[in-house]
């Protein structure tokens, strides 16, 4: 069966044309053109995937996605915005949205996009419904525990409130215990494109896991900043 995709954008030209492209990709392809109809039928019709446009009539792109989280609909959020605004990207980003898209763009990378997605979330729900756990693949760093194999982390015995990119991140950095890792490779690794050297989604997702682990963000003991070169997880110092 096909994935289905729900487009949500109030310009007529833009939705034909991602439909049309996303038809031929073979994706099963409904369309909504304002919020209120988008929300609406993303509960109705549970998609796989949705498209989302920031600046909608009748309820904005941020107003819906805050909506769908809020009511725990985890469904793959693709944010596109016609504005190259700092502010709207991060706050997207902030609610929930997987990733983003400033208009003009190209349908072949919007399909690009959509798959990486899809493949992520796929491997994601293949992993969830494993019943062994395999303790010997987990990570133990302070008092943050991670298993990589199922999705799975916990904090202080407590197990986090995580959303799959921060999952992600998280298992990567994990992974790489002590090794700093630069934007550009998180970007590579856990997006599986590049893009173009905008980072900020990267500094997002950090700072969304730092509240999740930290108890002072602010001096963080686990996820240090690198200055001029990244990122890194590490033991927590006793002394800090």
């Amino acid at each position: 069966m096909s994935k289905k995709i729900l487009v949500v954008d109030d310009e007529q030209s833009i939705s034909t044309l991602l439909k049309y492209n996303l038809e031929q990709a073979g994706y099963t392809v409904i369309t909504a053109l304002d919020g209120e109809e988008g929300l609406q039928m993303c509960m109705k019709e549970d998609p796989d995937l949705l498209v989302l446009d920031l600046m909608l009539p009748k309820m904005d792109g941020i107003e819906v996605c805050k909506q769908l989280r809020q009511r725990k609909i985890m469904v793959p959020i693709l944010m596109l915005t016609a504005k190259d605004d700092e502010f709207d990207k991060v706050l997207g980003l902030e609610l929930g949205a997987d990733d983003y898209m400033t208009k003009p763009f190209s349908p072949r990378e919007v399909v690009a996009r959509i798959k990486a997605i899809l493949r992520r979330s796929q491997t994601q729900i293949e992993q969830q419904e494993t019943k062994e756990y395999d303790e010997e693949n987990q990570v133990i760093i302070g008092d943050l525990r991670v298993l990589p194999d199922h999705y799975e982390a916990y904090y202080s015995k407590e197990r986090l409130d995580l959303t799959p990119k921060e999952f992600e991140l998280l298992i990567y950095l994990a992974k790489h215990k002590g090794r700093v890792l630069t934007r550009d490779q998180l970007l590579s690794a856990v997006w599986n494109y590049d893009f173009a050297g905008d980072t900020r989604i990267v500094d997002v997702h950090i700072s969304h896991l730092r509240e999740k682990i930290e108890r002072n963000t602010k001096k963080p003991l686990y996820i240090k900043t690198i200055r001029g070169l990244g990122y890194k997880l590490e033991e927590p110092k006793v002394n800090e």
